[in-house]
């Protein structure tokens, strides 16, 4: 059985306490939203806090939103989909802690925002893989990704498919992050990570962590209080 974590509960696991329903402060500038979010305690590592400085949020977000682009809310980006709260993209990192040189699968690409972040702290010897079941929210990604460099240089790859099926062709993955909620964990996620490897993703309104331990042992926590949008999978 899962620990179960209230996010309310302040400093649990050294990850600060806060709402995360969707209705975010006002920031004026994208140093004032990451500031924000390292004073709440969402961000606590300085490679995550640094990684949010480099990836301007933007760059993802659709031209008559910009207005909004610093604020700590979710907002869409077509066909029923968003670009995630960055209070959740933050916690959600810090679970995650990826490192360099790691391979990473990021599930619902949406607008690329997650996975530029993620090239950054994987660095030019780590591979982000990030999958999108909606083709044209696919080629969105790639090209906001493109911004970084990160599309030419092969550090980001973006698929169109379904994420909660084994990719196929691709190795293992130290640390596989999901953006849309599901009914549960996905089994080919965890034939997919290597031993040592975590799984952050969200199941209905909680967020799971799961460690792999031994092939066929996990450790998992879950973390509830969150909002997401459904994982879309493919009719087949």
């Amino acid at each position: 059985m899962a620990e179960k974590i209230n996010i309310f509960d302040k400093d649990k696991d050294g990850v600060g306490s806060g709402a995360a329903d969707g209705s975010g402060f006002i920031n004026e500038s994208h140093e004032e939203l990451v500031k924000h979010l390292e004073a709440d305690g969402y961000l606590q590592t300085p490679a995550i806090s640094q990684a949010f400085r480099k990836i301007d949020r933007k760059d993802f977000v659709a031209p008559e939103l910009q207005d909004e682009a610093y604020l700590d809310s979710a907002l869409p980006i077509g066909f029923g989909q968003t670009i995630s709260q960055p209070l959740t993209v933050a916690f959600m990192l810090e679970l995650l802690r990826p490192k360099p040189g790691e391979r990473v699968l990021d599930v619902g690409a949406g607008s690329g925002w997650q996975a530029a972040i993620l090239a950054e702290l994987i660095g030019e010897s780590g591979q982000v893989v990030a999958v999108e079941r909606i083709k044209e929210l696919a080629e969105k990604a790639r090209e906001n990704v493109a911004k970084y460099d990160f599309i030419d240089s092969g550090r980001v790859k973006v698929i169109t498919g379904d994420g909660s099926k084994k990719i196929e062709g691709e190795p293992p993955f130290n640390k596989i992050v999901a953006a849309a909620s599901g009914e549960e964990i996905p089994e080919a996620w965890k034939e997919e990570l290597v031993v040592g490897g975590r799984i952050v993703a969200p199941v209905r309104q909680s967020i799971i962590v799961i460690d792999k331990i031994k092939p066929d042992q996990f450790e998992t926590r879950e973390y509830f209080g969150f909002s997401f949008v459904p994982l879309v999978k493919s009719k087949n």
